[in-house]
């Protein structure tokens, strides 16, 4: 299987400048193709493939768009196919209709070509028209790279690539181990093992209020500053919205690490299987009252990494049917009680059952189709 090595790029500042051509030029196309497709749709047309986009790319370098000769070939290339791909899937209904990036809010992000990657032994990585660029960590040398890309995170640059690894054969347990996930805990494991959610800590809690203090004061910067129906951007805004950017920075390390730190330690109990639900996370972020909670808790992230770490020592995973009543279901006598409320987080059954209500919809996810 092919697992991310992600490493942190220290750029001199004209290697920088040209880190951000390539960024700007990534998204100009991406938006260019979008223009493309929509066009060609509202006349009528059928979808456009990539090959015919890149070579009209390659007419317009000579004319118009000569400046696209300053960053790499392939960033325009990849550019478009990724704009190509996103508007497949929105046909397939695999995901809504892709929008445009803009400058402000897009991932700052670019591709650049495996072939042309080059690594040395001394932590050195060429990227094509930029040059040489230290890493604070050494990439394997003489192996495959695929798909790597160029980010940058408001802080850092980091080069991702993709490098194949062999799936690690481990002696299993006889445990089959169910996932109930949700918004008072992260996880609730059918061993009693809990994990608790990281955005009710005092650290966080105490983050997300300096946020809330630094946007109200940008806002009272915008109103006061405004000339008419225009709003000034001064050079006291920039500063706010950079610190902004550093909190937002922050609080998604904490999130990412802590299920990091949540999943590998699931995995290290080595059940010979894992069974989560299949939760429909775009139905339940319409609550207006529980969507920023959903959205903190980074559930479908859980989801991801539970799947490809599971994927590497072998343990099968089993995803749940959406409407499977793990919570309403009683796991001693597996009668449903059908009234049982989400306020409700005590689970009492009349064969004179009381259990916490997320652990017994993981008792019953651990059984699902044992039987």
């Amino acid at each position: 299987m092919i697992l991310a090595k992600k490493v942190r790029l220290y750029p001199n500042k004209l290697q920088e400048q040209k880190l951000w051509k390539a960024v700007g030029t990534a998204r100009f196309i991406y938006n260019w193709t979008l223009v493309k497709q929509e066009e060609n749709y509202k006349n009528g047309g059928k979808f456009i493939s990539d090959g015919v986009l890149r070579k009209e790319i390659t007419q317009l370098k000579k004319s118009e768009l000569s400046w696209l000769y300053e960053v790499s070939n392939n960033v325009s290339k990849q550019a478009v196919k990724d704009a190509c791909n996103a508007y497949q899937r929105f046909f397939k209904g695999l995901s809504d209709k892709p929008r445009f990036k803009s400058k402000r809010r897009s991932k700052k992000s670019f591709y650049n070509d495996n072939v042309k990657l080059k690594v040395k032994d001394n932590k050195l990585v060429n990227i094509e028209k930029v040059g040489w660029i230290k890493t604070n960590e050494q990439l394997p040398i003489g192996v495959k790279y695929s798909n790597p890309r160029i980010s940058y995170d408001n802080k850092y640059w980091y080069l991702s690539v993709g490098i194949e690894q062999e799936e690690i054969k481990e002696e299993l347990t006889n445990v089959s181990l169910g996932i109930d996930v949700g918004l008072k805990e992260l996880a609730v494991c059918s061993d009693g093992k809990v994990y608790k959610n990281i955005n009710k800590t005092y650290v966080v809690r105490k983050i997300e209020k300096r946020l809330k203090r630094l946007q109200r004061q940008v806002s009272r910067k915008y109103e006061q500053n405004k000339k008419g129906k225009e709003y000034v951007k001064t050079k006291n805004i920039i500063k706010l919205e950079r610190k902004i950017q550093q909190i937002h920075r922050r609080l998604a390390n904490i999130r990412n690490n802590y299920l990091h730190q949540t999943t590998t330690s699931i995995v290290k109990t080595k059940p010979y299987r894992v069974v989560i639900e299949d939760l429909n996370i775009k139905g339940m972020m319409k609550n207006k009252h529980l969507s920023d909670t959903i959205r903190k808790q980074c559930l479908y992230e859980f989801r991801r990494q539970i799947e490809y770490k599971c994927k590497l020592i072998g343990i099968e995973l089993i995803i749940a049917d959406r409407f499977y009543p793990s919570s309403k279901t009683c796991s001693q006598c597996g009668e449903i009680k059908k009234d049982l409320k989400l306020s409700d987080r005590v689970y009492s059954c009349s064969c004179g059952l009381t259990i916490d209500r997320d652990l017994n919809a993981s008792i019953n996810l651990s059984n699902y189709e044992l039987a």
